[in-house]
């Protein structure tokens, strides 16, 4: 047996004024996507903002239902409805906010496995790295230079067999 240890390379931003103008900006779309979270039962709104390889900013909210299964979070509401308008365009950046009734968040909010699995996805489908800029309401703000930084060890294609690869 042996021991392997990770390790995650990313930047810490301080605080918003440090951030460049491009992250500011997705900051605040991600902020006010989060203003329209429908979140009726965690009251935990999640705002995730892609910006386009075209320019545009693609942004989207958690959505609740009282089958918890059956919601989505932000980050899958974002890249689904990028990928839909926008279906051979690559993301290169995403920001992804919440907003904590109770308490400002203090520290970064990460995204969940499967946002991170769907992320990683389109990643690989373009091969085209994706920024991740994580933020709380308060505090640093990490910057990932992809979504693979996030999810080591990932499910891809290369596991499915090669009848279902060679349909992709």
């Amino acid at each position: 047996m042996k021991t392997i240890t990770l390790e995650t390379q990313m930047q810490v931003y301080d605080s918003r004024e440090e951030l460049p103008e491009d992250l500011l900006e997705l900051l605040h779309q991600a902020e006010e996507a989060a203003t329209h979270a429908y979140a009726e039962y965690s009251h935990f709104q999640v705002g995730a903002a892609i910006l386009m390889n075209n320019g545009k900013i693609v942004a989207g909210a958690n959505q609740e239902n009282a089958v918890f299964p059956c919601g989505l979070c932000a980050e899958r509401v974002a890249a689904f409805a990028a990928s839909s308008m926008y279906p051979e365009v690559p993301f290169n950046k995403i920001v992804i906010t919440a907003i904590n009734p109770d308490e400002p968040l203090k520290e970064p909010v990460a995204p969940c496995g499967s946002c991170r699995q769907v992320l990683f996805e389109y990643e690989q489908k373009f091969g085209h790295p994706i920024e991740v800029v994580l933020a709380g309401q308060e505090g640093p703000i990490y910057h990932f230079h992809n979504v693979a930084t996030l999810l080591p060890y990932t499910f891809h294609a290369g596991f499915l067999p090669n009848e279902v690869r060679s349909k992709r």
